[in-house]
């Protein structure tokens, strides 16, 4: 009995361990917004590194905003600067945080707090192996912008 007990949790353990295993991600970070207002000047950059530039790789933005976030869409721009330091890509994004028409929220959460995750770039290739950074502008009207919790990117291989 207690050997069939054992087992049975190693087992768990070991699925536990395999299901959380993220074997495309090669980066994700996110950062938190002080006292959730974004301000305009406020530019959060993330650095990671490419090794494989044959690789395809997909870009995510994650978002997390609090229900009294007074807009059901956000704008970001994403400035990509590669490992020269030159600008390699920019992208004005406009992600939906709430339903247009109704109101409620979109995204993962519970309660009154929501995070989502949008694509900002689809199968694409870096060109050099080396550092890159990932600049995110907020680009709506109001300063500072309540209701935005953090923000942050994922970078993580196209599965073959």
């Amino acid at each position: 009995m207690i050997k069939s007990f054992r087992v049975l949790v190693s087992l768990l353990s070991l699925g536990l361990f395999l299901a959380n295993c993220d074997a495309n991600r090669v980066f994700e970070e996110n950062q938190d917004i002080e006292n959730n207002q974004w301000p305009v000047a406020l530019a959060p950059k993330f650095e990671f590194e490419i090794t494989d530039t044959t690789q395809q790789y997909n870009v995510f933005l994650n978002v997390r905003n609090a229900i009294q976030y007074p807009f059901y869409n956000l704008y970001l721009r994403h400035y990509l600067i590669g490992p020269d330091g030159k600008q390699i890509n920019t992208m004005l994004h406009e992600m939906y945080l709430m339903d247009p028409k109704t109101g409620e929220p979109r995204g993962n959460g519970t309660g009154d707090i929501f995070d989502h995750r949008f694509r900002a770039l689809k199968n694409v290739r870096f060109p050099q192996a080396g550092k890159y950074q990932l600049k995110l502008n907020q680009y709506m009207r109001q300063d500072p912008l309540p209701g935005i919790m953090s923000v942050g990117i994922r970078v993580e291989k196209v599965a073959p």
